[in-house]
């Protein structure tokens, strides 16, 4: 199974990143249903700007968590690659 991290820009302009198997439906549940996360929900719309295909679960989960420790600048760094 493929599995994907993602960054989403939210309508307040910061960035939230996580991980999936399905971007399409991850960005459908962040936008429009209870599944996405709290911490998007207030901060609706977001749109998808940056995806990783990953080789497995543990590779996207210690990709998420790199970006995750990245200041903002160093995301934005990433998001013009």
């Amino acid at each position: 199974m493929k599995y994907f991290v993602y960054i989403l820009e939210c309508s307040d302009a910061t960035l939230y990143t996580g991980i999936t198997t399905d971007l399409q439906r991850r960005l459908q549940e962040h936008n429009s249903s209870d599944k996405g996360a709290k911490y998007t929900k207030a901060r609706r719309p977001v749109k998808l700007v940056y995806s990783q295909e990953c080789a497995d679960r543990s590779s996207a989960s210690k990709k998420e968590y790199e970006i995750k420790h990245l200041s903002r600048k160093e995301k934005l760094k990433l998001l013009h690659k």
